[in-house]
């Protein structure tokens, strides 16, 4: 790389492709070509650079210059004014939604000032791609270290003093899981890396995986090192085209360069790693469903004891880590327990990774402190709530997690914390809701998605979130009673209590948690047959508003069940006992004659 004097980095990561990244780069580099600066001005694929809501992202060093939401016709420009005559294009830099201004270096975005990148360490800075762009990172000093320098003891015991909690919801401790294995006898033992990542919302796994897959091929390796495994397995969704492309050119390139394979590094170490594809199911996010489904078998979980550790895939002793766990392995074992220690809060060290979305400004992917609180997550770095609209609540833990109010924004963020809130860290989720969420409905929603992902095998998970969910759906239709949400309490209790697995344990938490923090909400739907934030279809009202109305017939005459009476220049009147709250009448008025009430 030294032979070029300017770098264009363009967004690689599922959103930018999507949105035409792979046209800017052919692009930018045609426009070289021409100009014939090919030899000087190198264009480089990356990974996901987080801000997701603003891509695709061009960032072109020396100078660190941030450009967003470029298209691929931006690309002659940005090699006239900035490669050959060292003008920034001032239209595609990042503006401040309050200040207005431009915003040059992303350092000082407020979206990246409090970001503290461990795992995301090189997504957005290498290409993916390649190997050695990984390596000039640090990449593999790690496994080196580990393999020359200290015995799997020695590994395990740096892993465990760190304090790391997997990432994967439950938040086991790392090394301890590590140490069990390493202690279980097996003819043979496997390292598995769980990247079944299918919460709604969620893209943190996959964007390591598309944007730093080396950091867990080194990961795994070492954990096979440190519990005297020589095989490993990635379990990873199908529906992932790019981060499967991306893992199996890191895999032949880590086999090329001697880091996987036999005999790693002269050392007589033996490790491999094969890829495993799921086939979508959410339940298989479980690790005793994941390895079932690897061994050919129906993604069902199994009761715990024994633990994958003693019986896993194919009866043998098996450690189950996900994505962002693996990912900060090589850190650690680089800078030591000592410093990653430091980071976080006491009972949950070093950092998490989030996949922000919903109504808020900057959706994307972050990652934090553990401590950090939600304000700074939601206000500082998300830059607030979209449109000027009053924040209402977050949802934590994907679909199995908890919605918090206003009154949790100064909660830090760790597992046991937002746990004691009535949610969960889960894998890494975070959806922003703002006043015009109905949290019935969006309790009701989740439930509609776990009620649809239960793998079926126990009775609490299959039978009764389906009641739970009728309750809800009878709610949201005007036709619950106050006996009702006793009846949700009381059976979301049961669920959590009588589940086989963790998913279907901790399924009912979106209607605990609503219930506790949006009680007048569900009182509005069953007393007074009203949904206050005018989301609940059957207890909408469309109104025609008297001193509006013209008497133009536009909304008669569109409406599809002919429930609006009036005569040309009167006013016109809905009949609600046949209406169908279509709301084609209210977008056809010209006049804002017509409301919902």
């Amino acid at each position: 790389m030294s032979k070029y004097n300017i770098h264009l980095m363009v967004c690689g990561g599922n959103n930018c492709h999507f949105n035409d990244s792979d046209a800017i780069i052919c692009n930018l580099r045609d426009e070289l070509e021409a100009r014939g600066l090919s030899e000087t001005v190198q264009v480089i694929l990356t990974g996901c650079y987080g801000f997701c809501d603003k891509g695709p992202v061009v960032k072109v060093m020396p100078g660190n210059t941030f450009y967003v939401g470029v298209k691929p016709e931006d690309a002659q420009e940005i090699v006239d004014e900035h490669v050959m005559k060292g003008r920034k294009v001032e239209r595609l830099l990042y503006h401040d939604p309050s200040t207005k201004k431009a915003i040059e270096d992303p350092e000082k975005l407020g979206f990246l000032k409090k970001q503290l990148r461990i795992v995301l360490r090189n997504c957005g800075f290498i290409d993916p791609e390649k190997i050695d762009e990984y390596i000039a990172r640090d990449g593999y000093m790690a496994l080196g270290k580990a393999l020359s320098e200290m015995t799997p003891d020695q590994v395990i015991k740096l892993v465990k003093d760190s304090g790391q909690r997997g990432r994967g919801g439950a938040g086991f401790p790392t090394g301890l899981k590590w140490e069990i294995a390493a202690r279980n006898k097996s003819n043979e033992k496997y390292v598995v890396c769980n990247a079944d990542e299918g919460d709604p919302g969620a893209f943190m796994d996959r964007s390591v995986l598309e944007g730093d897959p080396h950091s867990v091929i080194e990961a795994m390796a070492i954990c096979g090192y440190a519990i005297g495994a020589a095989k490993g397995l990635i379990y990873i969704r199908a529906e992932y085209p790019m981060a499967i492309h991306r893992l199996k050119i890191a895999i032949r390139q880590a086999h090329e360069y001697g880091l996987l394979g036999n005999d790693i590094l002269g050392t007589g170490f033996n490790f491999d790693i094969e890829l495993r594809y799921g086939a979508g199911a959410f339940v298989c996010g479980e690790e005793t469903a994941l390895i079932h489904s690897m061994e050919g078998l129906r993604g069902e979980p199994t009761i715990k004891p024994p633990f994958p550790a003693e019986a896993g895939f194919k009866g043998e002793s098996t450690n189950v880590n996900n994505v962002e766990t693996f990912a900060a392995i090589p850190v650690i074992i680089l800078k030591g327990a000592e410093w990653y220690n430091k980071i976080g809060t006491e009972k949950s060290k070093g950092t998490k990774v989030f996949a922000l979305a919903g109504k808020i400004n900057n959706v994307g992917l972050i990652e934090v402190p553990m401590g950090t609180t939600l304000r700074e997550v939601i206000f500082e770095i998300g830059g607030g709530i979209r449109n000027g609209k009053k924040f209402k609540a977050v949802q934590t833990g994907g679909p199995s997690g908890g919605c918090l109010t206003e009154k949790h924004l100064d909660l830090p963020i760790d597992f046991d914390n937002l746990v004691a809130a009535g949610s969960m860290m889960g894998s890494g989720g975070m959806i922003v809701m703002d006043e015009d969420n109905c949290m019935v409905s969006v309790a009701k929603y989740f439930l509609d998605f776990t009620v649809e992902e239960s793998c079926g095998k126990c009775s609490p998970c299959r039978i009764g979130n389906k009641r739970l969910n009728e309750l809800l759906g009878q709610i949201c239709d005007g036709k619950g009673t106050p006996n009702d949400l006793d009846r949700l309490m009381n059976m979301g209790k049961v669920r959590k209590d009588t589940s086989l697995c963790g998913l279907g344990q901790s399924s009912p938490n979106p209607v605990l948690s609503t219930l506790d923090n949006f009680m007048d909400e569900y009182l509005a739907h069953v007393k007074d047959k009203k949904c206050p934030a005018g989301i609940c279809k059957n207890l909408m009202e469309y109104v025609i508003d008297p001193e509006n109305c013209v008497g133009c017939t536009a909304c008669a005459r569109v409406c599809p069940v002919n429930a609006i009476s009036g005569d040309r220049k009167e006013i016109h009147h809905i009949n609600q006992a046949i209406c169908i709250k279509c709301g084609a009448c209210k977008e056809k008025c010209k006049f804002d004659a017509i409301f919902i009430r």
